[in-house]
């Protein structure tokens, strides 16, 4: 099934779940912002070696460009993405989606875009081995504004996403056909995992780059490429 047919279906279940409590609106980028989606699917997802995945979108990320974390100038000026963005059915007036004009920067995607482009120097270096996509790609606030997380959600709430974002990442790795499948971060490393279990992909984590996160205000970059190594993926003069 191509990614984009991936997409589609995972976004139209999705949206039949509705807004679970306690988050007071959900926004879903692959609809307001399918058509970036849609470029970045269509330039850069071929047959990567690893297949990175984070957990969902950040309110300053994906929420605004469509891409997983989706920095605006990253997104823009490295990716060279750029597309028209709508805007959620529900937005909350904390949380405007302002697409490519937003002036906030995406800390997480900053760096992680940021390693890429210092280690392979251009998109096309970068994703001939890797591919990066969101487990969810649905954002939750709460009434206040605040970001809820996936795993924050009533157990009830979380086993119909899951379901469903399961079904997804098995489709995606089936078509992809990567070695590794690699959580950024803990969560996305456990779903990776419970969703791919007796697949011969092997799974693993990552660092999460988030500026929340003490351990990667410590060197993130390095921590990176350190667990890439640990997990038997070499990264070679030529990558640069």
């Amino acid at each position: 099934m191509p990614l984009s047919a991936i997409t589609s279906d995972l976004s139209r279940e999705l949206n039949r779940l509705g807004c679970p409590s306690p988050a007071s609106h959900v926004y879903n980028p692959l609809e307001y912002a399918g058509d970036a989606y849609r470029q970045y699917l269509k330039r850069y997802g071929g047959r990567p070696q690893v297949l990175l995945v984070g957990m969902n979108p950040g309110p300053w990320g994906m929420v605004q460009t469509g891409v997983p974390f989706g920095d605006v100038e990253m997104v823009r000026d490295w990716l060279a993405i750029q597309a028209d963005v709508g805007k959620p059915p529900i937005e909350h007036p904390k949380r405007p989606v302002l697409g490519y004009a937003c002036k906030r920067k995406e800390g997480s995607g900053r760096r992680l875009w940021g390693w890429a482009r210092e280690r392979f120097i251009t998109p096309q270096r970068f994703f001939r081995r890797f591919f990066v996509i969101n487990y969810c790609p649905l954002c939750f606030f709460l009434e206040d504004g605040t970001n809820l997380t996936p795993d924050k959600l009533p157990a009830a709430a979380r086993r119909e996403l899951f379901a469903l974002c399961d079904a997804a990442l098995r489709n995606t790795v089936e078509h992809l056909k990567p070695r590794f499948v690699l959580g950024v971060g803990r969560f996305a490393e456990h779903r990776a995992t419970a969703a791919l279990a007796g697949w011969d992909t092997i799974v693993g984590g990552v660092p999460h780059p988030s500026p929340a996160s003490p351990q990667a205000n410590r060197g993130w970059a390095a921590q990176m490429e350190a667990s890439l190594v640990r997990l038997g993926i070499a990264l070679a003069d030529e990558d640069r």
